[in-house]
């Protein structure tokens, strides 16, 4: 199925989001408020991530999209990377078959050239495993970032016309990491910061924008509905008048 973009076509609104983008933050700090190792704070992340999922699921939204891994987190200190990457892998043992017995899709979307060949291996059986289920696609960013995103994208464009010069956002569109998945509605940052941090950047253009005091470990189901209600209070206008959304509803 190809989406087009909000700022070539005025998207449908949904009561509740039909796709969700999170950055995960503040489990290391989490961690330290409570005097234990970073990666406690990342453990109990992947407990949220199990109750978020879950909440998409009974709410009936259709895609949660995860800042799991930036391109940038690799300068962080070499024993907090390695935990992050042995995490990854148990979440992979644990979680996938679960995922696919409830209907689920996974997908892992960045530069994946950068991991060990285990959990790249890792990474496409559960997309197989998982590719031809109907229910929410749970989309995981592993070293990802929204500049890398849209280079590359403009490179697979260039390859597929040559000689071209002159591009539409519709020729790039098909080329986008998440071409398979309509833009986010709704983008809920936790932890306190206020920065989309180079998160896809070329799909939020239109996106409603939440961000919450609320470390990731303490983010719940009922924090996630805050958000909803949020975006449900917001006036989606895509480049129109109030009074023609009025219009509209008339």
């Amino acid at each position: 199925m190809k989406y087009s973009s909000s700022t070539t076509a005025v998207p449908e609104a949904h009561k509740v989001p039909r796709h969700v983008a999170i950055i995960m933050d503040g489990n290391g700090r989490w961690a330290t408020k409570r005097f234990l190792p970073r990666v406690a704070g990342h453990v109990k992340g992947v407990e949220t991530v199990r109750t978020v999922v879950e909440a998409c699921v009974t709410r009936g939204v259709e895609y949660v999209t995860l800042f799991a891994f930036s391109s940038e987190n690799w300068r962080r200190p070499e024993e907090e990377v390695s935990l992050l990457m042995r995490l990854f892998v148990t979440a992979l043992e644990r979680e996938v078959a679960k995922m696919h017995a409830n209907n689920i899709r996974l997908k892992v979307v960045g530069d994946l050239s950068r991991f060990n060949d285990k959990l790249r291996q890792m990474i496409a059986q559960a997309e197989r495993k998982t590719a031809n289920n109907t229910g929410l696609t749970v989309t995981v960013c592993a070293n990802y970032g929204g500049r890398w995103d849209i280079m590359q994208a403009i490179g697979k464009m260039v390859a597929a016309h040559p000689g071209m010069t002159d591009f539409s956002e519709e020729q790039l569109a098909p080329h986008l990491a998440m071409a398979y998945a309509p833009e986010p509605d709704l983008f809920i940052r936790t932890g306190g910061e206020e920065r989309i941090s180079n998160f896809l950047l070329w799909q939020l253009a239109y996106t409603e924008l939440y961000f919450t005091d609320t470390f990731w470990p303490d983010f719940s189901e009922e924090q996630f509905d805050k958000a909803i209600a949020s975006y449900q209070n917001r006036e989606r206008r895509f480049g129109r008048t109030g009074d023609q959304l009025a219009e509209k509803t008339n």
